[in-house]
């Protein structure tokens, strides 16, 4: 006897496996590469005084605050899935922040990722955050959430309780009834982890609610993770979700959390092109994944190029791009020498091409 629609309906979700059904619903995790597992532009980066992305894909160091280094760490909690860690180690101590230095990590999300949370309703959804973090510096810390397109701003502390020990630990954000975020590929909201700060960002009653931005009440209590060259912190294992409560880290395949880390970030090592003349190269490119948007390209350092006969470098840097789209990039490099016009050439050594769509 044939089965009605509703008992093939009940047989198919019998069958689904365990890890299909409520609570571990797919792409449910809103940071993207919390795992820390992507690091396209290199797994360690010393002497960082400055604010940019180093290692980690998806992760933006702001940094006026002490020295650092930042890596792509294999010291993970023991158990729990993980691989890699990311690890920002103090190498210049500054134990007295002026009043606007702060030391933080954070990630930038698009607001067409967040229509879901209904912000800036009366339905507005609650966000629940959860990761690892291990420290030798005990003490309070800070994670916070800011609508850049409405300049609202709600922090949470948590406190790290053992030296040296990966502790679990779990926050939940009110939803926003005011502010609606932007729905498009602009930053909506950044979540940040606060390590150190001067009295600029620290003075006032910390946001523990949503509010209109003050910039005194975003970090107070905040330990100063800068305040000696033993100082670091490891994190992973990051994830912000809609609900007032945490659920399992949801484990991306690699391909699948490359691709989302490509589309704000591409490394290119190898393509074609052919010699306009003895000193110019042009090449074209089709990106695996599109963008977030039109990129800008930069070199990691002089290029190598070979006609299949012989290897020609740049004397120095140069690229100039004619067209940038999400999809596909062409341009030009010049300093070479001994070029021969239209003659086909390829790239396949480790110097690469640098696409940034950043946000």
């Amino acid at each position: 006897m044939a089965l009605s629609k509703v008992d093939l309906a009940n047989q198919v979700e019998n069958q689904l496996p365990q890890n299909l059904v409520a609570n571990n619903l797919p792409f449910r995790n809103i940071i993207i590469n919390g795992d820390m597992s992507i690091a396209q532009r290199g797994t360690s980066q010393a002497s960082i005084t400055s604010s940019g992305y180093y290692t980690v894909d998806r992760i933006e160091t702001v940094c006026s605050l002490g020295t650092w280094t930042q890596s792509q760490s294999t010291d993970v909690p023991t158990g729990q899935g993980f691989a890699k860690s990311l690890k920002m180690e103090c190498t210049t101590a500054n134990a007295s922040p002026a009043v606007a230095e702060t030391i933080r990590v954070r990630q930038s999300i698009e607001g067409q990722n967040l229509q879901y949370l209904k912000k800036g309703t009366a339905n507005a959804e609650s966000t629940t955050l959860s990761f690892w973090v291990k420290s030798n510096k005990t003490g309070t810390y800070i994670a916070e959430l800011f609508d850049e397109d409405n300049a609202r701003q709600i922090s949470k502390s948590y406190t790290i309780n053992l030296a040296d020990t990966w502790e679990k630990k779990t926050l939940t954000y009110a939803g926003d009834t005011s502010g609606t975020l932007d729905n498009d590929n602009g930053a909506s909201l950044v979540f940040t982890f606060w390590l150190g700060t001067g009295t600029q960002f620290s003075s006032g009653t910390l946001a523990t609610s949503w509010e209109a931005q003050t910039n005194a009440n975003r970090a107070v209590g905040q330990v100063n993770l800068a305040d000696s060259t033993s100082n670091y912190i490891n994190i992973t294992g990051v994830q912000l979700e809609a609900g007032t409560t945490a659920s399992d880290f949801e484990f991306l395949p690699v391909d699948v959390n490359l691709r989302r880390c490509q589309r704000y970030y591409q490394k290119i090592t190898g393509f074609v092109g052919y010699g306009i003349n003895s000193t110019i190269f042009q090449a074209s490119y089709s990106f695996p994944t599109p963008m977030r948007a039109n990129p800008s390209a930069s070199q990691s350092a002089v290029l190598t190029i070979s006609d299949g006969v012989s290897n020609f470098s740049q004397s120095s840097t140069s690229i100039t791009t004619q067209s940038a789209q999400v999809g596909s990039w062409y341009g030009f490099f010049s300093n070479f020498s001994g070029l021969t016009q239209f003659r086909p050439h390829s790239k396949t050594t480790t110097d690469a091409i640098l696409f940034d769509a950043e946000l």
